[in-house]
């Protein structure tokens, strides 16, 4: 595994995750397609918040599984978090947030997220 750490825009909210991602993940759901994310996802136990819980929003839609948190000063959304099909607690990190996180070099994968 590849331990990147990333941050909103400002610099408010900084995250760690530790993956090792073959692809990753662009969704044509609302939010995601407006916001331009790239994503990767990681179990609960590989990713950390380092810094920024105090500036963090929460923002739920459609059926308030997914909890989406941006920054409250420069709105980037670094990461979401929610339970997965199993059960078990996973996040969605945005990889254009990640420090050295090549994402152009990774093959993308299209989820149909307007269809659910």
């Amino acid at each position: 595994m590849t331990e990147y750490t990333g941050s909103c825009h400002c610099g408010a909210v900084q995250i760690k995750v530790d993956c090792e991602p073959d692809k990753v993940f662009e969704c044509n759901c609302s939010i995601c397609r407006r916001a331009g994310w790239k994503l990767v996802f990681v179990p609960a136990d590989k990713f950390e918040l380092l810094k920024g819980a105090d500036a963090l929003r929460d923002y739920q839609f459609h059926k308030e599984h997914i909890h989406h948190k941006f920054c409250t000063t420069c709105g980037i959304r670094p990461f979401s978090h929610g339970k997965g099909p199993d059960g078990a607690e996973s996040y969605s990190v945005n990889v254009r947030c990640l420090d050295g996180f090549d994402y152009l070099g990774v093959p993308t994968e299209h989820f149909d997220g307007a269809a659910i």
